[in-house]
């Protein structure tokens, strides 16, 4: 991940969690990354399923300036209540669950009514051969990196409940995959 943390993952991370307020929860958190890019005053609990990573974002979160707790559980599944997060964080988590609208309906339930969604995601691209390349890609993607090319994120946010309030798409290795991955904010949906 280093060149491509250098080649400008590192500063759509930072762009992400500048909004971050309060409470928040990171779903995915893998290694670590985005601890570096946390606002100072807001609480994290960063979630990992996986326990060899969990044991390096432990030691990673031992260098983040702020409260960081690291917690063994996955989306779908998340082991907190219903609203208790102000903030709720997802960089590359969604493209790898098996379930995601499940995901996204955990990811709702914990977020608190004010709450924000902040995201970067793989999406898919909007246009057709980007897209159909994207398709042919994904399951070999799948089996080697972990995640799904091919899905179109922000259609399941919306599906899920959530309102874009914000979407800038991105192009992470040039112009031929303009709009493949997705940085913004999402809000709960108004069920009234």
């Amino acid at each position: 991940m280093a060149p491509i943390e250098r080649w400008g993952l590192a500063r759509q991370r930072q762009l992400t969690l500048a909004p971050a307020r309060g409470r928040v929860l990171e779903v995915g958190a893998r290694t670590g990354h985005n601890l570096a890019y946390y606002p100072p005053g807001v609480t994290v609990v960063v979630t990992e399923r996986d326990a060899a990573r969990r044991a390096r974002l432990a030691d990673r979160a031992t260098w983040s300036p702020g409260a960081v707790r690291v917690v063994a559980a996955s989306v779908p599944g998340l082991p907190f209540a219903d609203g208790v997060f102000d903030t709720v964080v997802s960089t590359l988590a969604l493209c790898g669950v098996d379930e995601i609208a499940a995901a996204i309906a955990d990811l709702r339930r914990v977020l608190s009514g004010e709450g924000e969604l902040l995201f970067l995601e793989h999406t898919l691209g909007r246009r057709r051969s980007v897209a159909a390349a994207q398709r042919a890609l994904a399951p070999v993607w799948a089996a080697v990196g972990g995640c799904r090319l091919d899905r179109d994120t922000i259609g399941a946010l919306r599906a899920g409940g959530f309102v874009v309030s914000d979407c800038e798409r991105l192009a992470p290795i040039g112009r031929l995959s303009f709009g493949t991955v997705v940085r913004g904010r999402a809000i709960k949906r108004s069920s009234t």
